[in-house]
């Protein structure tokens, strides 16, 4: 199980845009928790703190305890977070409640071990290259890893490694290999040759891409996560709407 990290929060009443803004100049973050059947409650975080803790790793992937008053606490885990576009400042982050006896999806890093010491990583013109770099999984809160290993130290030039070779931890799943069909299983990494007229690794790399799309077909859309550009939005109405989802 993941370290439980603490989050201390204060429940603030004044919301919208304009409260949203007031906050943010006091050096508060505006946030949210809902789920867990409860109705959302909308939170202030201190901006300080908060970009702490996110500079962590497993703070996007850990059982979170959050804070209010010296009584009030919940376990909660980071459900989406919005960044400024350009100062290093948090906009507004969503907390998702959780139970202990609840399965919980949600991604986690991919580390990956063994790269240097693969025949891939000691030949001179390969290139391992990472096709993921987070999975979603499924596992109870007290089951939860901050992160998942793959392992690299066979792999060899030509070499593809899928996401169902990841060795998981007990009671841990990946739900896109739960459904029926190879056409879910999504290369992790892979090992190319650079030919000399490349130039340069982003021409290997594009090059690698389109054989390795050719090698085993097109990835189902959303195996592969694209980093989505953070909006200076405020984010008010986001629990509110998965709330209902539900």
């Amino acid at each position: 199980m993941s370290d439980i990290n603490t989050i201390i929060a204060e429940i603030r009443e004044d919301v919208g845009k304009g409260a949203s803004r007031r906050l943010r100049r006091q050096g508060k973050v505006p946030a949210v928790i809902y789920g867990g059947h409860q109705d959302p409650v909308t939170l202030a975080v201190e901006q300080v703190s908060l970009l702490h803790a996110a500079g962590n790793e497993s703070f996007y992937a850990s059982i979170l305890e959050i804070k209010v008053g010296k009584d009030r606490k919940q376990q909660a885990v980071v459900r989406d977070m919005h960044r400024h576009p350009y100062k290093p400042l948090i906009m507004h982050i969503d907390f998702l409640r959780v139970s202990e006896k609840e399965m919980l999806k949600i991604s986690v890093p991919i580390h990956f071990i063994g790269e240097e010491e693969s025949p891939a990583g000691k030949a001179s013109g390969v290139v391992i290259q990472h096709q993921l770099t987070e999975v979603e999984i499924s596992a109870l809160p007290k089951d939860l890893p901050e992160f998942v290993s793959a392992d690299l130290s066979t792999m060899d030039a030509g070499d593809v490694v899928m996401l169902s070779e990841i060795k998981l931890p007990e009671g841990v799943t990946i739900p896109a290999l739960e459904v029926e069909g190879d056409e879910y299983d999504a290369p992790v990494a892979n090992a190319v040759h650079i030919k000399a007229d490349q130039g340069t690794g982003a021409a290997a790399a594009a090059e690698a891409e389109a054989a390795l799309v050719d090698e085993l077909g097109d990835v189902p859309e959303g195996e592969l996560d694209a980093e989505a550009e953070s909006e200076e939005g405020d984010g008010e109405d986001s629990g509110e709407a998965e709330e209902k989802s539900e």
